[in-house]
């Protein structure tokens, strides 16, 4: 299956009753297995899981800390980048050139590398050491 088929598949999985924007992510990992996650709300919104995060955790639970692929998708109209906390998740398990594809409930995609999605990305060098 591709990341977009994961993600797709996922995506239909979502615990989304508040907001009902089911949001799916399928990341590749360095050994070229694929990790899926979906968004779940809860009624306190900030404490719902984006679907990225949830992806990159089932990653590390496996014992994978790198990415080498992103697929995002959504029920919306047009593709959805991961938020501002997301982006930074991916940075920290994935180089800037990893490309991040995002989809939609149309066939429109979007493709952007990390680097891109987040320039001047705060990494553990700026904790010096």
């Amino acid at each position: 299956m591709t990341l977009k088929s994961e993600a797709l598949a996922v995506m239909t999985r979502a615990y989304a009753p508040y907001s009902r924007f089911q949001v799916g992510a399928a990341i590749r990992g360095a050994s070229g297995a694929v990790y899926r996650g979906c968004n779940v709300e809860n009624v306190a919104y900030p404490e719902g899981t984006c679907a990225e995060a949830g992806a990159i955790a089932a990653m590390v639970a496996a014992g994978e800390t790198r990415l080498t692929e992103v697929y995002v998708t959504a029920s919306g109209p047009a593709p959805v980048p991961p938020c501002g906390g997301c982006r930074q998740k991916l940075a920290e398990f994935g180089a800037g050139d990893v490309v991040v594809t995002m989809g939609c409930a149309g066939d429109a995609e979007l493709r952007m590398t990390l680097s891109e999605l987040l320039p001047g990305a705060f990494t553990a060098q700026h904790m010096g050491d």
